[in-house]
C-alpha cells in the first residue's frame, strides 16, 4: 500500500527555542486509519497543523500525494480535510448552508447529492435545516466533519473528534470513521480515548515530547509488548505467598483470596503448568482461573513513562 502522507525529518522550533517537532519521521498508508496517541503537549496538534500547512515548519519535508506541501500547497490543502479540536461554527446559519460555504471555499461545483449522502453518513440529513445553534455538542462536532469532507478530500485529519461526547455518540463516530474509510478516506487520527484507537486504528503511532517512540500495525503491537495475567482464585484466603512459589512473583490480592500471574504472550515457556502443579503441591487449592491480556492502553502508558525516565 503506497504512502499518501510523507513526513520526513521534519522539526518545529518556536522564536523562544521550544522545540515542539523533533525529527518526525511518519509514513501514512493511503486507505488506512492510523492513531496518533500521545499526552497533552507531546506534538500531535502541532504535527497535524503542520502537514495541513497551518504552521510551518523549522526544517524537513512533508510530502501528500507526491507533493510538496509548501511548493503545491493549494493543491495539497485541496486534498486535505482538517477538523480541528475546537468547535468555531456560524451559531445562526443552518447545517446545509454551513456544509455548502466550505465546499465552495474550494471552488468545486455545487453536488447536492454529494453533500446530502454526507449529512446521512454523519447522520445530520434530519438537522440540514437546522441552526447550528440548537444543535447538541456532539451533533455539531459532525457538522465539523460534513465540512471537512465537502471538497471531497483524500486525507482526513480528525483532532480529538469525540473530546467531550457521550459514549454512546463516540461509538457512533467510530461507526461513521469505518465506514469513511471504506469509501476510501485516509483517516490520521489523534485521541485521549485509547480505546478508540483499539476499536477503530489499523496503526498506532505514539508520540512524546516532540518525537515518535512507536508507529506498528496495532494488532501486532499488542501481540508483541501485551502481557498476559493469570488470576487464580482461592478456596481458602492466604497471608501470604508460599515460600516456594517465591519464583513466579506473584501478586497476593488484599483480602488473600487471589493470586496474580503475568507472564509474556510470547515466551517459549509460560510457566502457567509449572505454576499450577507448585500450587497444589504448597496445599492452595484453587476456586477459579482466569487469564486477561494487557489492553493498548497498558502499553502506552509504559511507553510514555518509560520515555520520560
Amino acid at each position: 500500500m503506497a504512502a499518501i502522507v510523507s513526513v520526513q525529518n521534519v522539526r518545529k522550533t518556536y522564536a523562544d527555542g521550544f522545540e515542539a517537532l523533533k525529527n518526525v519521521n511518519l509514513e501514512i498508508k493511503e486507505g488506512e486509519i492510523i492513531a496518533l496517541l500521545g499526552p497533552n503537549g507531546a506534538g500531535k496538534t502541532t504535527l497535524i497543523s503542520t502537514i495541513c500547512g497551518i504552521s510551518s515548519l523549522t526544517s524537513g519535508k512533508i510530502n501528500v500525494d507526491g507533493m510538496d506541501i509548501s511548493s503545491d500547497y493549494r493543491k495539497v490543502r485541496a486534498m486535505i480535510g482538517l477538523v480541528p479540536q475546537e468547535i468555531a461554527l456560524e451559531p445562526f446559519e443552518t447545517v446545509i448552508n454551513s456544509v455548502k460555504f466550505s465546499r465552495g471555499l474550494f471552488g468545486k461545483k455545487k453536488n447536492t447529492a454529494y453533500l446530502d449522502e454526507i449529512l446521512k453518513t454523519l447522520s445530520l440529513f434530519d438537522k440540514k435545516n437546522a441552526k447550528v445553534m440548537t444543535l447538541s455538542g456532539g451533533m455539531k462536532r459532525r457538522v465539523l466533519i460534513a465540512k471537512a469532507l465537502a471538497h471531497e478530500p483524500r486525507v482526513l485529519f480528525l483532532d480529538e473528534p469525540t473530546a467531550g461526547v457521550d459514549v454512546e455518540l463516540r461509538k457512533d463516530m467510530w461507526n461513521t470513521v469505518a465506514k469513511l474509510k471504506k469509501q476510501g478516506v485516509t483517516i490520521i487520527l489523534t485521541t485521549h480515548y485509547i480505546e478508540e484507537a483499539e476499536a477503530i486504528a489499523d496503526r498506532i503511532a505514539v508520540i512524546n515530547g516532540g518525537e515518535i517512540l512507536l508507529i506498528e500495525d496495532k494488532d501486532a503491537l499488542i501481540a508483541r509488548m501485551g502481557k498476559k495475567k493469570i488470576r487464580i482464585d482461592l478456596v481458602d484466603p492466604s497471608t501470604e505467598v508460599p515460600a516456594q512459589l517465591a519464583s513466579y512473583d506473584l501478586d497476593l490480592a488484599a483480602d488473600g483470596k487471589a493470586l496474580t500471574y503475568t507472564y509474556d504472550i510470547n515466551s517459549e515457556r509460560t510457566g502457567i503448568t509449572g505454576l499450577l502443579n507448585d500450587l497444589q503441591a504448597a496445599g492452595l487449592q484453587m476456586r477459579d482461573v482466569q487469564t486477561q491480556q494487557s489492553s493498548l492502553e497498558d502499553i502506552f502508558v509504559g511507553l510514555v513513562q518509560e520515555d520520560t525516565k
